[in-house]
């Protein structure tokens, strides 16, 4: 890319899981730096290189945020800066024009990110412009939250104990990014790619407005688990990509829900265990567990895959994930329990369907439940608890709605039998659990 015309010092915003313009801290900074600021997005070949669907619905709904997010800069004045390549390239093309003063950022935890934050870092470090980052995406950083001992927890009760000991007013406070809009940098702006030059097509599926439902939030705690119902906030998908703030997100749950704030805190949690065990993005978490023989069977993922187990909640989930976008989250360990330990595959395959099918695809939480089902993360599920689909089916779903939202052929003779049959199933996770663990590496 050839460098902008800036004609005067500037600083950068690089927008990344910050996707808004409100309470936005490193927006704010940026904003109160004293320069003009032009606000930045890369739509990262090294990242977008990697999704197997041309109309990911994530990369939909980033290009639709990204071109609101420019109609709201035009309102002041600015104007956003949007390429499609390399990050490296595109901050060093940016440092050519001579004019930018500094880089303003929010962290980002997952290793590709702090892989790639580094060798901006060098490269600004290279030219004496500094690099600013900020806490953001998270209500305690990764660091912040630790034992008396200083190491990190790996059980999320203590965790979520000293998580509340620890809070403070700094850790909730706002940054009236809103308010300094007037100091965007006013330049003529290129065009926003269009997906089909970056060799995507428009999704049809689209997500839910970020709202703040003080109904939901009510009566969470009671409908949560039930997923024929709107029990739950559906906000993962903004918290994921920023354009709802987890700050004001936490003041909702202290003032309405303890248990959505719980939740909140489970995502901090896997937020910490992915920057201090950062191998437990692609390895159990607990190394013996490595030693589970799964089997490998392309025709068993294919028929999870589809919704067609013969197990009617665990089809209702993944029939859900390919229309939406989106799994209720009791379903969802209901699948990955039956993906682990009924057809005993490997929790990493599940792992990467997820990741390329939900909306909300975050890796430290996407990692952390599918290792809580395989019994392999922290806080794990003991290998020995299987859940069994039908009585959770009882339990959540009794009257049939959401399975036969989905489902519509549940109850007829094209419903199939059941791909394998429970009592086996679990005996043979069991057995075959134990007789990993009992072996010596």
């Amino acid at each position: 890319m050839a460098p902008p015309p800036f004609d005067t010092p500037v600083v950068l915003h690089w927008f990344r899981r910050d996707l808004r313009w409100q309470d936005n801290r490193a927006l704010h900074a940026a904003l109160t730096s004293g320069l003009p600021v032009v606000p930045m997005f890369v739509f990262d070949q090294d990242i977008l290189s990697n999704l197997d669907h041309p109309s990911d619905a994530r990369v939909t709904f980033l290009h639709e945020r990204i071109a609101q997010l420019q109609t709201e800069a035009t309102t002041h004045g600015g104007s956003l800066l949007v390429v499609h390549g390399k990050p490296l390239d595109v901050v060093r093309s940016l440092l050519e024009s001579g004019m930018v003063r500094a880089v303003y950022t929010n962290e980002d935890y997952e290793p590709y990110a702090q892989t790639r934050d580094a060798s901006i870092q060098e490269e600004l470090d290279a030219k004496g412009i500094p690099f600013h980052t900020f806490t953001d995406h998270v209500v305690q950083a990764p660091g912040e939250v630790m034992k008396p001992d200083g190491t990190p927890y790996t059980v999320f009760t203590p965790f979520s104990k000293r998580w509340h000991l620890n809070l403070s007013e700094e850790n909730m406070a706002s940054a009236p990014s809103e308010e300094h809009l007037d100091r965007l940098h006013s330049w003529t702006s290129t065009e926003i790619p269009s997906l089909a030059s970056m060799g995507f097509e428009k999704s049809e599926i689209s997500a839910p407005e970020a709202v703040l439902s003080k109904d939901v939030l009510a009566k969470y705690a009671d409908l949560r688990d039930v997923p024929s119902v709107q029990g739950t906030s559906r906000l993962s998908v903004h918290l994921r990509f920023g354009t709802l703030s987890i700050r004001e997100a936490a003041r909702a749950g202290f003032k309405h829900s303890e248990k959505w704030l719980t939740e909140l805190i489970w995502r901090d949690f896997y937020q910490h265990i992915m920057h201090a065990f950062p191998h437990s993005m692609t390895d159990a978490f607990r190394p013996q567990y490595d030693r589970v023989p799964w089997r490998h069977s392309d025709a068993d993922f294919e028929t999870w895959a589809q919704g067609k187990t013969g197990y009617p909640l665990v089809d209702a989930g993944m029939r859900e994930l390919l229309a939406t976008g989106f799994m209720h989250n009791r379903v969802r360990m209901v699948v990955a329990s039956f993906f682990c330990k009924h057809l005993l595959l490997d929790w990493r395959l599940g792992e990467r369907h997820f990741a390329a099918h939900l909306l909300d695809f975050e890796l430290a939480s996407n990692v952390g439940g599918w290792q809580w089902a395989a019994g392999s993360g922290c806080d794990a599920a003991p290998y020995f608890r299987v859940f069994n689909p039908t009585s959770q089916l009882q339990k959540f779903d009794r009257q049939h709605e959401y399975v036969k939202q989905w489902v519509p052929e549940f109850g007829t003779p094209a419903y199939p039998e059941p791909m394998v049959d429970h009592k086996m199933a679990r005996q043979r996770a069991i057995d075959t659990y134990k007789a990993a663990l009992a072996t010596t590496p």
